[in-house]
Parts: C-alpha cells; sequence; structure tokens
C-alpha cells in the first residue's frame, strides 16, 4: 500500500505550527513504503520489534533517526544499541541498566524515555508514580551512558475521549514534577503521547512528541 502523501502534508503542517515532532510508525511496512516517505522529507521512525529494526537500519539511509517504540526485553538491547536514537518504552530499572551497559560497550550515550503505565488496560507496561519516586531517588550516578529525556505514554483504547483526556493530563502532570528534578542524567525535555487515533487529544494535553502510522501507511500489515 502507498504512503498517504496528502495525509502526511497536512500532518506536517499541523505539527510544525505546534512544535511537535512526529515519529512515523514504520513497523511491519516495507523498505519501499518507507523510502517513499523518507523521500518526502520524513526522519524520524518507530519501530516495535528488534529484529525488524535492525534489517531496516541496515537496508535504509543511515540519515534516519530509529525510535524503538515497542516493549523491549533486557537480552535484545545489544543489538539496537550501536544506533537507536530513542528508546521510548524503558520501563524498569532493570532495563535502563542494560541500555547503560550497552551504551558503555559502544561508548555511546543513549538517549531514552521512561514510559508510564497510564491507560487502564493491563496489558499495557510501565511505571506507576510510586515506582518513578522510587527511581528517581536511587543513585543515579553509575548510569553514565543512558541520558532520560522524558516520558512516554499510551491511553486507553477508546472512543470515551475524556477518559483519554484525563490519562493525558496525568502523565503530563507527571512529566512537569520530574521536570524540576536535577537529576544526573536527565533533562526532561519530550513529553511522547498521541498516536493516530488520539493525537490532537494529545497535543493539546501538552505532547511534544506523536506516534503515527496508519494516517501514513494506511492499516497495519501481518507482523514480518
Amino acid at each position: 500500500m502507498a504512503v498517504n502523501s496528502e495525509n502526511y502534508q497536512e500532518i506536517v503542517a499541523e505539527l510544525k505550527d505546534k512544535n511537535v515532532t512526529l515519529v512515523a510508525v514504520s513497523k511491519t511496512k516495507s523498505i519501499e513504503e518507507i523510502l517513499e516517505l523518507y523521500h518526502l522529507g520524513q526522519r524520524d521512525f518507530g519501530e516495535n520489534y528488534v529484529q525488524e529494526l535492525v534489517d531496516k537500519y541496515e537496508q535504509l539511509p543511515k540519515d534516519i533517526h530509529w525510535h524503538f517504540i515497542g516493549h523491549l526485553q533486557s537480552n535484545k538491547v545489544k543489538f539496537i544499541a550501536p544506533f537507536v536514537s530513542l528508546i521510548h518504552s524503558v520501563d524498569s530499572g532493570k532495563l535502563l541498566k542494560e541500555i547503560n551497559k550497552q551504551g558503555a560497550k559502544n561508548n555511546r550515550v543513549i538517549d531514552c524515555l521512561l514510559q508510564v503505565h497510564i491507560a487502564q488496560e493491563e496489558t499495557k507496561f510501565g511505571f506507576d508514580e510510586k515506582e518513578l519516586d522510587e527511581f528517581f531517588n536511587t543513585n543515579l550516578e553509575n548510569f553514565k551512558n543512558i541520558h532520560i529525556h522524558g516520558l512516554m505514554g499510551m491511553a486507553s483504547f477508546t472512543e470515551n475521549i475524556e477518559i483519554v483526556k484525563k490519562e493525558f493530563q496525568i502523565l503530563k502532570s507527571l512529566f512537569e514534577k520530574y521536570s524540576t528534578f536535577s537529576i544526573l542524567n536527565s533533562q526532561f525535555s519530550i513529553l511522547s503521547m498521541g498516536m493516530s487515533a488520539d493525537y490532537k487529544i494529545a497535543i493539546e494535553e501538552g505532547s511534544n512528541m506523536v506516534r503515527i502510522g496508519s494516517l501514513l501507511f494506511g492499516k497495519r500489515s501481518a507482523k514480518p
């Protein structure tokens, strides 16, 4: 399926006015589809699966900024550590330790977002506020190869706009709370929330990075 270039141009113009970064969610999409969007000017792409991301990185232009947005297992960090631009889905201290370890091995400081569980669904991952408090009260001096840039969250999959708004408001309040902390290797500047179905609400509630797939590429293909 071809990229919806008209949608893309409209969304880019909309987000530029609001100083919001677009991450094009390209999971399960072909090299040709990604290149089509690339040639329209898109440089930030998001992937959910480690092997798929590695394969695409090897085949596509090296000025692409690759975002890992799916659930990341610690034993797979080593495969994306050499090149990933931003990991959105850090949902545990254990995972952050492994990212730091692999960053050191690759002589890189890896940019990360902490994923916060704001949705009603149990299937979504992430820290809650108590866990974030505990995390930021630990000693982060040894985390020299990570940089925490902010928070990421996914709202409930529901048509109830008020529920979605409330969840985004919770995440924004947490973002504001922790952005005032003076923490080593942490400088909050990114609030990643909002996808194809709810990105407009997310922007209204303070998001400055949205992850959009189906509006650009059409419905999701089967996982390779």
